[in-house]
């Protein structure tokens, strides 16, 4: 591998001029439609095939009234007075009269009439049914709704939006990313000590995350992708992206301290080394990120294929545009001899990074198990892991939607934010058994200890189908309400001798539904990683110990950050410092997100670290001094890298939209741990007690592994090149 990517990496430098018009071409057309071309970006995320879905698709198909987004205005009058005032509901009517009248409503409920209000009558609200899907209903219509509850405003009301169809959008590039990025630049200019190499890598990850971002946008065009999808593509590509080219850049940059080394071999040299690991980490990324696809969810496969799209750019861009913007700047990258000053000892480079080697390595037992303990005892809070999608009280509490969740709780208790909807097909019933089998569904869900209420039932044009809104004593993000929803499915077999269908379904049953498929398919997510990180390892490392030291690594990462996630997000500490308005179940694709990105992530910071050492042991033989070595030249870039790396992840903590908050979140104390606790201090502890053992491979799977060569064993001697140069004798 090593001797192709020197072979093109001289080509691109040589034809630079090409190479970044090739690039900058492709940024102009990919970028023109994808602002120009693109589709409706989806706020739901829905699983074929769960009953909460077959439920919803039923309602489309055969009550279409009941499956339209909804709209749920909110009142609340000020203390002291109540909604029944003659002025109050005037105004209330008004507004309701107004929003009948938006185009696409097709229903307008009355409080009044339907008496949906809090026994005190402070507090009530009005459903606003569309005929549209809830994720269809436009952002003109909603204004519309806002501007005509304007006279129930002025009334003194206060006037709140939930309901299936205010679902916010996902919304990036405030300040808190734009701070991640900062931090990252002036983390990339101490690392290169420079502020042009530091500027580079920042530029080549922008043009790639562009490409990125806006090739997906385009094909939302005919693919349904959600804004998480969009957002985790640009958070994982501008962090892999500034990464890889820092891999590169810096080993440009050490091999030009050389003062024989010639600029254009150097960035050859440096593709051809650091580049080869970059596409071997560059791939475990994108193989994790697809394997995703294999949890058979499809919006969990669309953001899994879009960030790894997106982390393919950044590789090509690592190995081609890199080169060619380095041939531009030729010596100018050339760092500057340090004059040395008289009684100043001069530091020697990778000296820390020596000193945190023999510390780990002098006593590698100990600091093995202390790091280990640690570890798990981070991981302890994961027991108790408890999976969902967040609810309208996991929005800011300056929103409309947090503000209408807090008045409906206050005023109809927890559990009416958590209602339910039970759908009963009759198709199969006899026409005269109907009514009854209904009725008795109906007394049995209101028997249950924890259901407050239970709906008359409502049937669809033909009497094939009856709805029922159920609604629970408890909230839902509450266990309670989970169990209540599974005793309730246990009705479904006394439907069905009758010959007719039970569905419960929901917003909550749906969160409840996504979340079990979700915990399946976690266990083949993670065996599936496992095994392909015993596989690359063994390839690029020809050894059989180093893939499983490094995979048990990488689940202790994901094991810490996911304690670590269900400390803050599920039990609610550091709410206020991290702005997170309440305490919730963790996002329900969180951890197989984690798993697949981490994973691409830890063996990144795998590759580069052992690959020195790798490199030394076949130069030297001696396994100590190979652990030393290869912690001391590439540990200042892997920790400069995962800084960086977790910069730009905690810069979406402070992202107003819960989920990519959580994933943030996760992902930043991930690469934190993984970098400095695992690949820092554990990997040379265990490199250290492995010794010579670490590098052995039997004979028979040696010569049946090809030699993908990333350290760049092949290469042709720069030094010996340079000498024949000098000693050719020009013919005149």
């Amino acid at each position: 591998m090593a001797s192709r990517l020197y072979a093109w990496a001289r080509l691109a430098v040589t034809r630079r001029g090409r190479v970044i018009s090739v690039w900058l071409l492709l940024l102009a057309a990919i970028g023109g439609l994808g602002i120009t071309i693109h589709g409706k970006v989806a706020s739901d995320f829905t699983v074929p095939g769960i009953e909460s879905q077959k439920a919803q698709d039923l309602l489309e198909e055969k009550f279409p009234d009941a499956a339209g987004g909804v709209i749920r205005v909110v009142y609340a009058a000020p203390k002291g007075s109540t909604l029944t005032e003659a002025k109050t509901e005037a105004a209330i009517e008004t507004g309701l009269g107004k929003a009948a009248k938006i185009s696409g409503v097709v229903q307008v409920s009355d409080p009044f009439k339907t008496r949906t209000m809090a026994a005190d009558k402070r507090i009530g609200y009005a459903d606003v049914r569309f005929r549209q899907a809830a994720a269809d209903v436009t952002q003109q219509a909603k204004d519309s709704l806002s501007s005509a509850m304007t006279q129930a405003r002025k009334a003194g009301l206060e006037v709140e939006y939930g309901g299936t169809a205010m679902k916010p959008q996902t919304k990036v590039g405030g300040p808190a990313e734009l701070v991640g990025v900062v931090i990252a630049l002036v983390i990339l200019a101490l690392t290169l000590g420079s502020l042009v190499a530091a500027g580079l890598p920042l530029l080549t990850a922008v043009v790639g995350v562009a490409i990125g971002v806006l090739g997906v946008k385009f094909i939302s065009t005919w693919v349904e992708i959600t804004g998480t999808s969009t957002v985790l593509a640009l958070m994982i590509g501008l962090a892999v992206g500034i990464d890889y080219a820092l891999f590169i850049i810096s080993r440009h940059r050490e091999q030009l301290a050389d003062p024989d080394m010639d600029a254009e071999e150097s960035i050859a040299r440096a593709v051809a080394t650091a580049g080869s690991a970059v596409v071997f980490a560059g791939a475990t990324v994108i193989i994790a990120l697809a394997a995703l696809s294999a949890t058979g969810i499809p919006f969990l496969a669309v953001m899994g294929l879009s960030a790894a799209a997106t982390v393919l750019i950044a590789v090509l861009i690592a190995i081609s545009l890199v080169p060619a913007v380095l041939g531009l700047f030729g010596d100018r990258l050339r760092p500057r001899a340090k004059k040395p000053r008289p009684g100043r000892r001069e530091r020697v480079p990778g000296a820390w990074g020596l000193a945190w080697a023999r510390t780990v390595t002098r006593r590698p037992l100990i600091v093995l198990l202390v790091g280990v303990v640690a570890l798990l005892a981070l991981a302890l809070p994961a027991r108790n892991l408890r999976l969902g999608l967040p609810s309208y009280a996991s929005n800011p509490t300056s929103s409309t939607q947090h503000k209408s969740y807090d008045l409906l709780s206050k005023g109809f208790g927890p559990g009416f934010n958590a209602t339910l909807v039970a759908v009963v097909e009759t198709k199969g019933i006899p026409a005269g058994d109907v009514t009854t089998t209904v009725s008795s569904l109906r007394t049995s869900l209101a028997k249950d200890s924890d259901v407050a209420a239970v709906s008359q039932p409502v049937p669809n044009a033909d009497k094939s189908l009856f709805v029922m809104a159920v609604v629970p004593k408890t909230g839902p993000d509450a266990q309670a309400t989970t169990d209540m929803v599974s005793r309730l499915r246990d009705n479904a077999p006394s439907i069905a001798k009758a010959g007719g269908t039970l569905y419960i379904a929901g917003q909550t049953a749906a969160a409840i539904d996504v979340a079990h498929k979700l915990s399946g398919a976690l266990p083949g997510f993670v065996a599936i990683i496992v095994i392909l990180a015993l596989l690359l390892l063994t390839l690029a490392f020809r050894s059989l110990l180093v893939p499983v030291k490094a995979a048990l690594g990488f689940l202790l990462s994901v094991a810490a950050a996911l304690g670590a996630t269900v400390w803050v997000f599920q039990y609610g500490h550091l709410n206020g410092p991290l702005a997170i308005p309440s305490a919730a179940p963790v996002t329900s694709f969180l951890p197989v997100l984690l798993i697949g990105v981490l994973f691409g992530l830890a063996m990144d910071y795998e590759v580069f670290l052992v690959s020195r050492m790798r490199e030394h042991h076949e130069n030297t033989l001696d396994p100590q001094q190979a652990v030393v070595h290869g912690v001391a030249r590439s540990g200042r870039v892997v920790s400069a890298a995962a800084l960086i790396m977790a910069a730009v992840f905690a810069g979406f903590i402070f992202n107003e939209d819960p989920v990519i908050k959580s994933i943030g979140f996760a992902l930043a104390i991930g690469v934190l741990v993984d970098a400095f606790v695992v690949r820092m201090t554990l990997v040379p502890a265990a490199m250290a007690l492995l010794g010579r053992r670490a590098w052995s491979l039997p004979r028979w799977l040696d010569r049946a592994l090809p030699d993908v060569d990333i350290e760049g064993a092949n290469l042709p001697d720069h030094t010996a090149k340079k000498n024949t140069e000098r000693t050719e004798v020009p013919v005149g």
